[in-house]
């Protein structure tokens, strides 16, 4: 990759990473199943004006806005309202790729490679340990939620896979087609009309500028600006050279929310976060085969390709593991 596009990736790392300082802000504003409907019902009114219909089936577009855009956020944004940190969100979130690989294989009958499952036990071991660092300090839920949101967006992972689409950047925006009316329903259940309208009638004060400018954040600068750019990387670059950049995630989430909010993880936290990212990076890079080397003498750039693609819908953290071995399978989307 050229140096540029190298930075490209980084900045994108680094939007998604400040992502969840954004998510934190509008949370002190807003209620979080009715922030998630205010999130997607920004984006999904102009894309139904001028963005074409992705020609993927329909069960698998819904079963996309689902997964990643009702229950991932579901799960974050009640657990982040419940007071689990914004910096390991952007950790736990990772979950998301072990979930992938297991349901590719029961889902979808995907073989597990021996590698993937070595990264599924180390980034498992690295969760339990943050959950255990969390359980003492008395927050199991926020920490379960937030794993059910990583569950989520893996159930939205298999459905982008079956669905194949073409322009994963229309897959991405037309997603957002789905969560706005299921999340309003929840929301008024839930949190109540009386609710949402002390949040909407405060919200025109001064003091609730941080909360609409991490909103126009998350919507512009996390899924637009972000999303168009990954997707623009991996169109351009074998999956497995672009991918691992989206492990700086969490580094960044971590750091961001460390200097913004003050957020200091637990060294055992700090250590179960390095197991994650370890374990996704080991299942995520395929070790070259000896039938390769030889070629790869004579073509010095050529690309490591990952077994499966990875998928470039707005990830916060790579978005699917190598479940498989068809080693053939490089496509961007």
């Amino acid at each position: 990759m050229p140096i540029r596009h190298v930075l490209l990736a980084v900045s994108v790392a680094v939007i998604w990473g400040a992502n969840f300082i954004a998510i934190h802000e509008s949370l002190q504003q807003f209620p979080p199943l009715f922030l998630v409907a205010l999130r997607f019902g920004i984006i999904a009114i102009p894309t139904l004006a001028f963005i074409p219909r992705p020609q993927v089936k329909t069960r698998w577009l819904i079963g996309y806005g689902l997964g990643f855009g009702t229950l991932q956020f579901i799960g974050l944004y009640l657990g982040m309202a419940a007071g689990f940190p914004s910096g390991l969100a952007s950790l736990v979130l990772q979950s998301s790729a072990p979930f992938t690989v297991v349901l590719g294989a029961l889902l979808l009958h995907e073989k597990v490679s021996a590698r993937s499952a070595v990264g599924i036990a180390i980034a498992v071991a690295g969760l339990v340990l943050v959950g255990i660092a969390r359980g003492t300090a008395g927050s199991w839920w926020p920490f379960l939620l937030v794993v059910f949101g990583g569950f989520g967006w893996a159930l939205g992972n298999i459905s982008t896979r079956k669905a194949a689409a073409p322009n994963p950047l229309h897959l991405t925006l037309w997603m957002s087609v789905v969560p706005p009316l299921p999340m309003l329903a929840l929301s008024l259940i839930f949190e109540g009309p009386h609710r949402i309208g002390a949040s909407l009638a405060s919200s025109l004060q001064p003091a609730a500028a941080p909360a609409w400018v991490g909103l126009a954040y998350t919507v512009l600068i996390g899924t637009v600006v972000g999303s168009g750019l990954w997707v623009w990387l991996m169109s351009r670059h074998p999956a497995g050279r672009v991918a691992p950049f989206s492990l700086l995630v969490p580094v960044t989430g971590l750091t961001a929310a460390w200097l913004v909010l003050g957020e200091t993880p637990r060294p055992l936290e700090l250590l179960g976060g390095v197991a994650v990212i370890g374990g996704v990076l080991w299942a995520s890079l395929r070790r070259s085969s000896t039938a390769a080397v030889a070629p790869a003498l004579d073509q010095p750039e050529a690309e490591t390709a990952l077994p499966l693609s990875l998928s470039s819908e707005i990830p916060m953290t790579i978005s699917s593991w190598p479940a498989t071995q068809d080693l053939g399978r490089t496509s961007p989307s």
